[in-house]
């Protein structure tokens, strides 16, 4: 059984965020990091800052669908 993850990225370079799911963090930060992300292609490097793991899928996505709405004070709360 897959275990479902939220995660929050930071560029390092272009002090943003990026907020993603995934069942494999580890690969996924290095997906983002060499390119193979178009978004975040040429915003790195990235750096994970968040991780949240979730029984299901469906939980995860509803999660990261609410933390795409939040502002960058929210984030930093969340973060911090």
């Amino acid at each position: 059984m897959a275990i479902h993850y939220v995660y929050i990225l930071h560029s390092l370079s272009h002090d943003v965020y990026y907020k993603g799911y995934t069942t494999h963090p580890e690969l996924r930060l290095e997906q983002h990091n060499t390119g193979q992300s178009r978004y975040t292609a040429n915003k790195g490097p990235w750096k994970l800052v968040f991780l949240c793991q979730f029984a299901n899928k469906k939980e995860a996505l509803q999660f990261e669908k609410m933390l795409k709405r939040q502002n960058r004070r929210y984030l930093d709360w969340l973060i911090d």
